[in-house]
């Protein structure tokens, strides 16, 4: 069984920092503004043979808006974990919040190893008589922003947990938990139920819920298993309006829910069915079909609309949405779980049609048969010619048509293609990628080379044509 270690402390410690540089990547937001993470993040760290799982927290807050759920998911992430990182501020010194996690650290009986961050142009005597009021056994001390002290926390790391495990983790090179599934982004704007979406598929309160529109600042990727699936969500910001985007973590937490879209297999689009479909929708919408995701929209809040003000919804759905008839629809409360059983049913759906796994034959007998019911047009007097279809790839679905002329193609006639395949393969819910390849002339840039009887005839020919000239001037 592997291990699990939670980095607690004070708000703009430096947790998330020190999170990207154990577990080498850059997932966590970082940016020198407190509070900036909010929900829980996991990550996977390599200790010798070990593997050990690290979980960034949002702090323990006195002073907060969101005090309260913060520091329930933090307390939770200490529940689960087996060793506690505390971290503490080398630069701004010991302060009350710090008092107040180590007290609670100590009550709990949580067992913790205490970490001094920001050491840089700090003098260590100086950091030694603000640790020593806690009385700690033993403290590390590191520039997290400058990798300082990194190799030693690492071996004091793992040899507290080979104090408390037998069996510390898998071997090195298993594939970590979050890696494996079908990655699914839970995508929209502010406010919307999108965190509350992610709690009820998931059955426990992951996600901090807010009626605060931006609660959710960062991507947050959850690996859960549903019906002998493995899914991996991803719990994004809410995309608003360039014009709405003032903070610049919030422009950072855009940017984290674009890249989102990009790595998702497939893209819940989670609308609020009391305001219908507004225009940023629609812009989040292009954002995951540009993407090349499958898409499932759900509509939350259903259960708070009276039966008529929900056909008036439908409507306007109806509507609107009438470019993208392939895409499917499901209302659904998160709240209350009403609808949203068969919303990953459809999600399990739109991705095993994703996979695309057709033959050349099926695609080439497809694309003549739409050629012969709406011949292509004719460009300057020559016809476009579509010859073979082959697969290029899945999630999207990706083709590549073989033929001559097929950069005059009209994109009208692009379009027909994609939605003749779509229709006649049912790939509901994912977009086509089509590829127009010209045909190769095998003979293009290649010169005949003459025979000795070809050069002589030629060398007669022009001589011929020679002396009649010079007749023709007499």
């Amino acid at each position: 069984m592997g291990a699990t270690v939670a980095l607690v402390g004070r708000p703009n410690v430096g947790k998330s920092t020190l999170f990207n540089r154990l577990t080498r990547s850059r997932d966590a937001l970082v940016a020198n503004v407190p509070g900036l993470t909010r929900d829980r993040r996991y990550g996977r760290i390599e200790l010798d043979e070990h593997i050990v799982t690290l979980v960034d927290t949002g702090g323990i807050f006195g002073e907060h808006e969101l005090a309260d759920v913060l520091t329930n998911q933090t307390q939770q992430a200490l529940t689960d974990a087996d060793l506690a990182l505390l971290m503490l501020d080398g630069r701004a010194g010991i302060t009350a919040a710090d008092q107040d996690v180590v007290t609670y650290l100590r009550q709990n009986n949580i067992p913790f190893l205490p970490v001094v961050n920001k050491i840089d142009g700090v003098a260590e005597d100086q950091i030694v008589a603000d640790v020593a009021v806690f009385g700690f056994a033993e403290h590390v001390m590191i520039s997290a922003t400058h990798s300082r002290g990194l190799r030693t926390l690492r071996d004091k790391l793992l040899a507290r947990l080979e104090g408390l495990f037998v069996d510390l983790a898998q071997p090195a090179d298993a594939k970590s938990d979050a890696a494996a599934g079908i990655h699914v982004a839970v995508v929209g704007r502010p406010n919307v139920g999108k965190s509350t979406l992610v709690n009820r598929l998931l059955g426990e309160e992951r996600q901090v819920v807010f009626d605060m529109p931006g609660t959710t600042k960062d991507a947050i990727d959850i690996p859960f298993t549903k019906d002998g699936q493995d899914y991996v969500l991803i719990d994004t910001a809410g995309v608003r309006r360039k014009g709405k985007v003032d903070e610049i973590t919030e422009k950072f937490s855009v940017v984290k829910a674009l890249q989102a879209m990009e790595r998702a297999a497939v893209v819940i689009l989670v609308l609020d069915g009391s305001e219908g479909i507004v225009e940023q929708d629609l812009h989040v919408l292009q954002y995951a079909l540009e993407a090349g995701a499958g898409m499932v929209v759900a509509v939350n809040k259903w259960d708070g609309l009276e039966t008529e003000r929900r056909e008036r919804v439908k409507t306007v759905l109806n509507r609107r949405l009438n470019f993208i008839p392939w895409v499917p629809l499901q209302t659904i409360s998160a709240l209350h779980g009403s609808g949203v059983g068969n919303l990953l049913k459809r999600v399990k759906r739109v991705y095993d049609v994703g996979r695309f796994d057709y033959s050349t034959s099926l695609l080439t007998r497809l694309v003549r048969n739409m050629v012969a019911a709406h011949p292509a047009p004719s460009v300057r007097g020559r016809p476009i010619k579509v010859k073979v279809a082959t697969r290029a790839g899945g999630h999207p679905p990706r083709i590549v048509v073989h033929g001559n002329q097929l950069n005059a193609m009209p994109a009208s006639y692009r379009r027909y293609l994609e939605n003749g395949f779509r229709e006649a393969l049912d790939l509901i819910g994912n977009p086509v990628r089509l590829e127009l390849r010209e045909s190769e002339n095998p003979y293009a840039g290649k010169s005949n080379v003459l025979t000795k009887r070809q050069v002589d005839r030629r060398k007669r020919l022009i001589q011929n044509r020679k002396d009649r000239q010079k007749r023709k001037r007499r």
